[in-house]
């Protein structure tokens, strides 16, 4: 017993301490499976088409390996038979048109391949011996080099897959004919069991619910017409609600993702679905007329092309963007400026974009003249905005005092003037940039408003300036010096332009969807899309 001599003190661990490790390890584990079967879960959600196609895949290779499990089938055609399960794991695409693709490439090359092993084998036979191996290798060496080559060749880069199968079709036969002593059976067996692999793909593939390119183009399409539409009103929207409190450094903008912009992120990825596009049209071709898509000679090469004139406007998008996020901003109250013709020219353009992805979705063809011409009308009010108030997007504009007698004209009242209005307005606009009345001498001057360079000079203290320095940092030295006022209306004037260049971007962006409708109009007729009732 413990205290007296000669006894023994045993320690003995509590459990719950030995158990915690095991637990700690258990619940990583626990959420470690959870993660991976929510990322299985969104994956799946996201395109149900995915867990279509693996089953399928599944479905031919089991028929195809059941002619090797069943004794009959493999005493028929023996252990060759393994060559249609290599074919339907090679053949079997997404779609169907990809699938038809593949599959003549695969028939093609395999055919040339036996038809070439079958005479170069024959030839080495005659040959004696001695000289059929060499030639055997030779002739190896000759289509290994050949084959190579012609992949590479810039026309002939779609049927790069046919050149491959012909080289190991090649080798595989004649090496095996070589060492078998009977070349022309082989290359028979090896050439019905790809058919049989073939003919199995294809009839899953277009039977069990079919994946079709043309339609998988299509709906890609529709969707880049609407990301377009909802990344310009996301970016004009965010230019226009911004104060300028919260912006962030250059370098973080940069590497930023931009995780509450969804709809630029969904434009940007759009930029890189050239390629989606083209090679699900290329796959379309070889598809048969089916669902919506009826008429042979179907031109999927239209959408391509309107796919390219689209990213061509998504380009501007990008720029309006750059100039959301760019150091140089220009001041709050002059965006408020020009906001309402901002406004209606993103809104009238996004809903022509939408209109011209809705056409497309239902394949029908409407009349875009009305909303052409308020897209037209609402860009037309903008430029005159821009033209009539020039004079705020200049450093040396200084604003009238309080007491004079002529008010500085509104703008909702400049647009909504008549044209022979318009023209005395411009005449008086230089009064506004004329000095104020200096006062009589011994006097005390009036209280005068806030020039627009102190305005901006406040608002500045909420943002970076350019260069990268706070202006609250320079009066903390001293305050402004002579030499630094130039430099100060230089780098305001710096700053309005960037409402000038986002305006200018926005105009530019109207003028490109003249060359989208064009190009939907021609994809419409040459589509056959029905004409909308009236």
């Amino acid at each position: 017993m413990n205290g007296k001599k000669g006894s023994i003190e045993i320690n003995i661990p509590s459990i719950t301490n030995t158990k915690l490790p095991e637990n700690k390890k258990c619940g990583e584990v626990s959420a470690l499976g959870k993660g991976w079967i929510l990322s299985i879960w969104e994956v799946c959600k996201e395109d149900s088409n995915r867990v279509i196609f693996s089953l399928k895949v599944g479905l031919a290779v089991l028929l195809v390996s059941l002619l090797i499990l069943f004794r009959v089938p493999y005493q028929v055609f023996g252990s060759s038979i393994i060559w249609s399960i290599l074919t339907v794991a090679i053949m079997f695409e997404y779609t169907v048109g990809a699938t038809f693709n593949r599959g003549f490439n695969r028939a093609l090359g395999s055919l040339l391949a036996g038809i070439l092993a079958i005479a170069i084998a024959e030839l080495a036979l005659s040959s004696g011996r001695i000289a059929e191996p060499v030639i055997i290798g030779l002739s190896i060496f000759i289509v290994g080099t050949v084959t190579s080559f012609m992949k590479l060749w810039p026309s002939l880069v779609p049927y790069e897959y046919g050149f491959r199968v012909i080289l190991f079709t090649y080798c595989l036969i004649i090496v095996s004919g070589y060492r078998m002593g009977n070349p022309i059976r082989t290359a028979m067996d090896r050439l019905y069991s790809i058919a049989i692999g073939a003919i199995v793909a294809v009839l899953v593939n277009v039977l069990v619910f079919p994946i079709w390119a043309g339609e998988q183009l299509h709906k890609e399409l529709v969707s880049n017409f609407n990301s377009v539409a909802d990344a310009l009103e996301e970016c004009v929207g965010k230019y226009l609600d911004d104060d300028g409190s919260e912006h962030p450094e250059f370098t973080k903008t940069v590497t930023d993702e931009f995780p509450d912009e969804p709809a630029y992120r969904k434009c940007r990825s759009m930029l890189n679905s050239s390629a989606k596009l083209e090679s699900l049209a290329n796959s379309a071709k070889w598809e048969p007329p089916h669902g919506r898509f009826r008429h042979f000679f179907y031109p999927w090469s239209e959408y391509v092309k309107v796919g390219a004139v689209l990213r061509y406007c998504a380009y501007e998008v990008m720029a309006l963007h750059g100039v959301l996020h760019s150091e140089i901003q220009a001041p709050c109250n002059l965006r408020i400026t020009f906001q309402k013709e901002i406004q209606d020219a993103t809104n009238d353009a996004a809903e022509l974009v939408r209109c011209l992805g809705k056409d497309i979705s239902e394949m029908q063809r409407s009349l875009k003249v009305t909303l052409l011409k308020r897209v037209h009308g609402s860009t037309e009010r903008l430029q005159r905005a821009i033209d009539m108030h020039s004079y705020l997007l200049t450093s040396t504009y200084e604003p009238p005092d309080n007491n004079t007698s002529k008010p500085q004209p509104k703008l909702s009242l400049t647009l909504s003037t008549t044209p022979s209005n318009l023209s005395n307005q411009l005449v008086e606009l230089p009064e506004l940039n004329s000095n104020p009345p200096s006062p009589p001498p011994g006097t005390i001057p009036p209280l005068q408003t806030e020039s627009y360079h102190e305005m901006m000079r406040k608002q500045s203290r909420r943002l970076y300036s350019w260069p990268s320095r706070e202006v609250d940092a320079v009066e903390e030295e001293g305050g402004f010096s002579a030499d630094f006022i130039p430099k100060m209306r230089a780098l305001e004037s710096t700053a309005t332009l960037s409402l000038a260049t986002f305006t200018s971007l926005l105009i530019e962006f109207v003028a490109r969807i003249d060359h989208l409708v064009e190009a939907v109009d021609e994809l419409s007729k040459l589509s056959q899309f029905k004409q909308e009732a009236l």
